[in-house]
């Protein structure tokens, strides 16, 4: 159901976010309206809460933690919970819509949500900006951008050898566009009310990176230009793979304070520079998350060890400095052992015990999130309805 006034719609599960934003514009009577997270093309609702996804527009708008107003979801039992309302704020008994959200369906399978809507900005225009120095002064530059006022709609980071798939991906385009600078690049996505002040918002941000080192300032002001900008971003997975058909990706996703995405970005390239293999990298540089696209052969023993020790290196590092090992894809089995590192064994215990009292017999995406030993579960026998309901 759509409350367009109220600036909500409440959808199944199974709905992508792309067709929900083509079926919003076709139902905006108004102010045309938007739900703006954007994760990867063909993600679902439900998925997405699953997950507690964001994407590039994080930086303005949150995570889904923050754009859901209520979730219907089946337990393991077959019990149907809801587990809010449409009001948007509440501080009404335990928040259950935030304990599903990001539990990756080892506690209950979503079914529906009821979405926060957002007004689409007047004016957008897209900034691109080089920094030949590399990603250091491109991180400086993001981290001063959120703190000087001006409404950053995106704020996404390209290193060198990202922004050369990229070129390499796309060797002609219709709007006849010369290829990007070959260097560590910022996308900017700036809003606002009038062409002036995004215009003035666009200055200042001009200014601190020049301040930085950036140069090659380039400006995207028709809807043309500022949607191949992100259509190049959002397709940089599928250009590094078309680059490298022989190779199997491995997307790494770790995301820390701000203060400190400039430094681990760069001790990072210093550890991919003691493996061969190709490694472009992305960031969300607003909300401090970044990806390494480890690109090696799934049949080399060598390559899958050094990706798989070049993730981990990142996920340790990360949490180290009070960041996460994943900003937004989830733990599901490959992170466990650095979920506990992150979290310690008091919160991982606690987790294990909300698990057990949900899912007793274990039938919610057994093995992801937690390790659950058996003599943690509880006795089948005393849990005989799950039993019977989870056959």
């Amino acid at each position: 159901s759509f409350h367009e006034e109220d600036l909500d719609i409440t959808v199944q599960a199974g709905l992508g976010y792309i067709e929900l934003n083509e079926e919003l514009r076709k139902l905006s009577t108004k102010n045309p309206l938007w739900f703006p997270l954007d994760p990867g093309p063909g993600a679902t609702v439900g998925g997405m809460c699953a997950c507690r996804c964001s994407g590039s527009t994080a930086v303005r708008y949150g995570s889904m933690r923050e754009n859901v107003l209520s979730l219907t979801a089946v337990l393991p039992d077959g019990t149907i919970i809801k587990t809010g309302s449409r009001a948007r704020k509440t501080s009404a008994g335990y928040d259950i819509t935030r304990l599903l959200i990001g539990s990756e369906g080892t506690l209950a399978i979503i079914t529906e949500a009821t979405l926060k809507l957002h007004g689409i900005p007047k004016v957008s225009h897209a900034l691109r900006i080089s920094f030949p120095n590399g990603v250091y002064d491109a991180s400086m530059t993001s981290k001063d951008t959120l703190s000087c006022g001006v409404s950053v709609g995106r704020c996404e980071l390209l290193d060198e050898q990202m922004v050369t798939v990229i070129n390499q991906a796309n060797p002609t385009n219709l709007l006849g566009l010369p290829p990007w600078p070959e260097c560590t690049t910022l996308l900017y996505e700036l809003t606002g009310l009038s062409e002036e002040s995004v215009a003035e918002q666009i200055k200042i941000v001009s200014d601190i990176a020049r301040k930085h080192h950036g140069e090659d300032l380039y400006i995207a002001t028709s809807a043309e230009e500022t949607q191949q900008f992100w259509k190049y971003r959002k397709e940089a997975l599928w250009s590094a793979m078309s680059q490298y058909p022989d190779r199997d990706p491995m997307i790494t996703d770790v995301c820390v304070p701000l203060t400190e995405l400039a430094g681990l970005i760069v001790e990072t390239k210093q550890e991919i520079a003691k493996i061969d293999l190709p490694c472009p990298i992305i960031a969300h540089a607003g909300d401090g998350n970044f990806h390494v696209l480890i690109l090696f052969k799934p049949d080399d023993p060598l390559e899958v060890a050094a990706a798989k020790k070049l993730a981990n290196w990142m996920g340790e590092r990360a949490i180290s400095l009070g960041g996460t090992c994943t900003g937004e894809h989830g733990v599901g089995s490959g992170k466990k052992h650095l979920l506990k590192l992150e979290l310690g064994e008091g919160t991982i215990s606690l987790m294990k015990r909300i698990k057990n009292v949900i899912d007793p017999v274990g039938v919610m995406n057994p093995g992801k999130v937690l390790d659950m030993e058996e003599k943690e579960k509880k006795d089948a026998n005393g849990c005989k309805s799950c039993q019977k309901n989870s056959k």
